[in-house]
């Protein structure tokens, strides 16, 4: 059994069986089985039709599952609507994608040996799909798996992470009262790790879906069966540039939600602040004075804008980097405990480029800020590290933002926001150690499909 607690303060929400792994064999034999028999593939208007039906019985529990994912996952209520609304868009979009999901013709006669023919290519399921969660979306996350898989007619089995598996086993059950056949929907939560690495690994599965940290998608994807595909969502070390011609009055708030939004458990959380000197202090007194009003606390209460850690070990892990770059010669501005699992916002000014919380990913609620003389040296500063996620510049100087655009390292540049902007339908991908493949909702659909060519001789 897993025990579900409140991330907030660790009260008991349920407990959960775990699956063995025999459960696993007859998820796996289900799933397969439901691939292989082609004539019950489930067609285009039954798929959708679940789709639509599921977007709205997410829609009449909106607020029960925003109360469960500030629950569970320790988000803040207002955030945590907001994230079950993408959620509900995000499978209207899968829907919606029904209506494109369409081959290409492939030219013929173009030479004497291909005179006579017709060709053209249609998209198929690309088979079992293993769906592997982080905790910090336990909702939109799961949406972002299971949603493509009904679309593109893939058998999909998914794994929440351990901490939040509630919301994701509420959206299944609600796909299978929307109409979804049993077996083409189910949960997996593993009695320990290797049969994690089992579930991926399987030669039945052929296509992996990993959301969570670079070393363990790395390593699963280094034991994945030939022949299978994958997507791995890792994080960042997100990096801002503050153009010396940047308007201070309009840039904090967006610079303060971007790097405290769910505490900074983001992967593409605002990290590493590059401010212009001739700006620097200016910057820093008022950015301190809007973290330092943010609401820490309860993140079932709607006025909290910073809620806990997903554990306490997490929280005295992102303290010590906190310590250890201070006593190498940061300053710290705000900052401190507030429960056993939550820390108030912390901003460090200066942290040597070889502390972790400049290397590393904190995934807390912290914030580093460093100066810079000239925006060449920031971008080469931003692009040091081997994670690139998104990037972005806060300029009013439209060379310094076509500047930034060409040369930073990242799959996405924000120019005049900050770097966890998202929607749900544009892709979504780190590179280098950051990740691999590409995510977003109709990308994933993509990455779910495999192509078949028809050729027809006259």
């Amino acid at each position: 059994m897993i025990e579900v607690v409140q991330a907030f303060d660790r009260k008991r929400i349920k407990e959960l069986p775990t699956d063995d792994a025999a459960a696993l064999e007859s998820k796996l034999k289900v799933a397969f089985g439901r691939f292989k028999d082609r004539g019950a593939w489930l067609p285009p208007h039954a798929r959708h039709a679940v789709l639509q039906k599921l977007a709205g019985l997410v829609e009449k529990q909106r607020e029960a599952f925003g109360t469960l994912i500030a629950r569970e996952g320790g988000k803040p209520y207002t955030d945590a609507l907001v994230e079950t609304d993408r959620a509900i868009d995000g499978i209207r979009n899968a829907g919606e994608l029904l209506r494109s999901h369409a081959g290409v013709e492939i030219p013929m006669g173009l030479t004497s040996a291909s005179v006579g023919r017709r060709a053209w290519t249609v998209k198929e399921p690309i088979g079992v799909v293993a769906a592997i969660s982080a905790f910090n979306h336990p909702l939109n996350l799961i949406v972002h798996q299971v949603a493509p898989a009904i679309a593109t007619g893939c058998p999909v089995i998914v794994k929440p992470a351990t901490a939040t598996p509630l919301c994701c086993f509420d959206l299944v059950k609600l796909a299978h009262e929307a109409g979804m056949p049993e077996g083409w929907v189910q949960t997996f939560l593993p009695q320990s790790r290797e049969l994690s690495e089992a579930f991926a690994s399987d030669p039945r599965v052929a296509f992996l879906s990993f959301i969570g940290s670079a070393r363990v998608g790395w390593r699963l994807r280094s034991i994945l069966a030939p022949g299978t595909r994958c997507a791995l969502e890792h994080g960042g070390v997100a990096p801002v540039i503050v153009d010396r011609s940047a308007d201070l009055d309009v840039i904090i708030e967006p610079i303060a939600k971007g790097g405290y939004y769910h505490a900074g458990q983001v992967c593409v959380s605002v990290q590493r602040i590059y401010v212009h000197n001739a700006l620097k202090q200016a910057f820093i007194e008022r950015f301190a004075a809007r973290v330092e009003r943010l609401r820490v606390g309860d993140p079932t209460l709607p006025e909290t804008e910073v809620g806990p850690l997903i554990t306490p070990n997490e929280a005295r892990r992102v303290e010590s980097w906190i310590d250890e770059a201070t006593k190498a010669g940061a300053k710290q501005i705000g900052g401190g405990r507030f429960s056993e699992t939550t820390l108030k916002p912390t901003i460090l000014v200066d942290p040597p480029a070889d502390a972790k919380v400049s290397a590393q990913e904190v995934f807390g609620p912290l914030t580093c800020i460093y100066g810079y003389d000239r925006l060449e040296k920031a971008i080469a500063a931003a692009n040091s590290l081997p994670v690139a996620f998104q990037s972005s510049i806060f300029t009013r100087d439209l060379n310094a933002a076509l500047d930034a655009a060409e040369l930073f390292d990242a799959s996405a540049v924000m120019v005049n926001d900050h770097t966890a902007f998202r929607t749900d339908w544009m892709p979504f991908a780190g590179r280098h150690e950051s990740g691999y493949g590409v995510g977003g909702i109709p990308f994933t659909a993509k990455e779910m499909t495999a192509e078949k060519m028809i050729v027809f001789k006259r």
